[in-house]
């Protein structure tokens, strides 16, 4: 069941601003720390898990910074690919088709596209990861089998910082949490995941103007 939810006025700016949030595309960052041999060895896991397949489908529970609860399918294929389908009635579908993620109110009729280079969600659709290389990893915490690791993007070209919490023991991630300033963040918890599924290819397929399809 999805709760609080409107699809007009604040509440729905409410949301359009909180799905910005969810691909991270405004934060703030600071300096990462000093990674000790057994939280080296935690990170090092959590890529290897996430090298371990191609594909993944799974239920998502969203909860936005208001605490407003959303819920869908989330579909990836990597490189690039990703679909969030919102449940109804909420009208948003999410899709990075490679290169743009395209954010689609169907109720309105509108989208916005945004460059998936410059969100933090190309950290978790890379072809190959590897955490300790490709980020700057600013803390890890274990306990009782899950591991959390909050990362930002290496070269600071992305503000924003993206939470990873990886359950080692059942070897799957959990969840994901978008964090911005000022204390904001978008958490994305999984559940009933499959990996290595056959993955329709229209599932990503988005309405990009010709403009953006070019460049």
């Amino acid at each position: 069941m999805i709760t609080n939810f409107a699809v007009s006025g604040e509440p729905f700016r409410v949301f359009a601003a909180g799905v910005l949030l969810l691909i991270g595309v405004s934060a703030t960052s600071v300096q990462a720390g000093y990674l000790t041999p057994e939280e080296t060895t935690a990170v090092e896991e959590l890529s290897t898990y996430l090298n371990s397949f191609k594909t993944l489908r799974a239920e998502f529970t969203q909860i936005s910074p208001q605490g407003r609860v959303f819920r869908g399918i989330l579909f990836l294929s990597k490189p690039g690919r990703l679909r969030l389908e919102y449940a109804p009635p909420n009208p948003f579908l999410v899709i990075s088709a490679g290169t743009w993620v395209v954010i689609e109110n169907r109720k309105q009729k509108t989208t916005d596209q945004y460059p998936l280079a410059a969100t933090l969600l190309k950290l978790l659709l890379a072809e190959e990861i590897n955490l300790l290389q490709e980020t700057r990893v600013r803390s890890v915490e274990a306990s009782g089998g899950v591991s959390t690791i909050s990362v930002e993007d290496r070269n600071r070209a992305i503000p924003g910082k993206l939470v990873l919490i990886f359950d080692a023991n059942r070897k799957q991630l959990s969840q994901w949490i978008v964090e911005i300033d000022k204390g904001k963040r978008m958490t994305i918890s999984l559940a009933n995941l499959k990996t290595g599924v056959d993955q329709d290819g229209n599932l990503f397929e988005a309405n990009i103007p010709k403009e953006n399809e070019s460049r």
